[in-house]
């Protein structure tokens, strides 16, 4: 039998195998028709047809904020997904399956995932906190009585945690990542120039010339949309610092959270973080500047991981690697 790690997160789903490390990141997007709701497409060819879909067809994203919004469409999704990872053992020998989960999550909504999973295949499901996988993911001594601090921002939600004997000390979950960055990106373009942008636009005006501080360098690049007054097709020019002025909102909301986290961190374990930092995964991590900002606002050291992407499906794959270790960490 193959355990599973699952990373179902807003933007991406990952999975990784028992000994086989990552074997799928895919978006978390499915296409259904809309007059049978039978699924044309999931993950990237999904994602591919967002703001493309003929009127027959919509591509919808099963997640939101961090948490299944479909439970219907998180099944065949995530069906779908483990199918191409055991394409022939799956239904003979069902696997149990870790899923990182938000710290915020609710009772109903670990339902729901716990439901999804089990619908797609799994014999049992274990939930762990995306904080500590990530952790777990970067190699953090989660298990020790010293403190350890994860920012983890990802597409729907930013969780941040202080853990210590594999447990969560202090924490902060705000419903706010990088599709945050991407929303308030078509509101600025759409207020400021009367331009209509798509979702996928957005993202890549993030990646190209997005950043949340100053000193990080100024780009600039040309943006096409549908203009609102004519209707015609348009071209705009925008630059790092419109980029950074409209994603102050959601920048500043991750900052306020880290400082709440901190506030109610024990005396002897923000010592702890004093010396070691805080370290930045996920998706959002990789915004330019984010570190330098997040060190300004609190004064410790940044450390960003060498792949944010995938620490926390990572940190789950661990957990089955040494289940004795870990099982502390684990919920049902």
């Amino acid at each position: 039998m193959s355990d599973i790690a699952v990373d179902l997160g807003t933007a991406n789903t990952l999975v990784a195998v028992k000994g086989e490390g990552i074997v799928l990141n895919e978006p978390s997007v499915v296409a259904v028709t809309r007059k049978t709701g039978e699924v044309t497409a999931v993950g990237l060819e999904a994602k591919r047809m967002l703001g493309r879909t003929p009127e027959g067809i919509r591509a919808v994203r099963p997640l939101h904020d961090g948490v299944i919004a479909d439970i219907d469409l998180a099944e065949v999704m995530l069906r779908k997904f483990l199918a191409l990872v055991l394409p022939r053992r799956l239904f003979r020998s069902r696997p149990r399956v870790v899923v990182g989960v938000p710290s915020g999550i609710t009772e109903m909504e670990r339902r729901a995932v716990r439901a999804a999973v089990s619908a797609a295949g799994a014999k049992e499901v274990f939930l762990i906190t995306e904080t500590i996988a990530a952790a777990i993911g970067v190699g953090l001594p989660v298990v020790t009585p010293r403190a350890s601090m994860v920012v983890n921002v990802g597409g729907g939600t930013t969780e941040i945690g202080v853990i210590a004997l594999s447990g969560i000390v202090a924490d902060a979950s705000i419903r706010v990542g990088g599709n945050e960055f991407d929303e308030a990106i078509v509101a600025y373009v759409r207020k400021n120039y009367n331009l209509l942008i798509g979702e996928a636009t957005a993202e890549s005006i993030k990646i190209q010339i997005g950043s949340a501080h100053v000193d990080d360098g100024e780009r600039e690049m040309n943006v096409n949309g549908r203009d609102l007054v004519s209707g015609n097709p348009k071209t705009i020019r925008l630059a790092s610092e419109d980029v950074r002025n409209c994603i102050q909102e959601p920048v500043h909301a991750i900052l306020r959270a880290v400082r709440r986290a901190l506030e109610v961190t024990p005396p002897e374990l923000s010592a702890d973080i004093v010396d070691q930092g805080i370290v930045m995964t996920g998706g959002g991590a990789l915004l330019p500047g984010l570190d330098t900002l997040l060190s300004e606002e609190t004064g410790l050291t940044i450390h960003i991981d060498q792949d944010p992407l995938t620490c926390v499906v990572r940190g789950a794959g661990m957990v089955l690697d040494d289940w004795t270790q870990y099982q502390g960490v684990l919920s049902k």
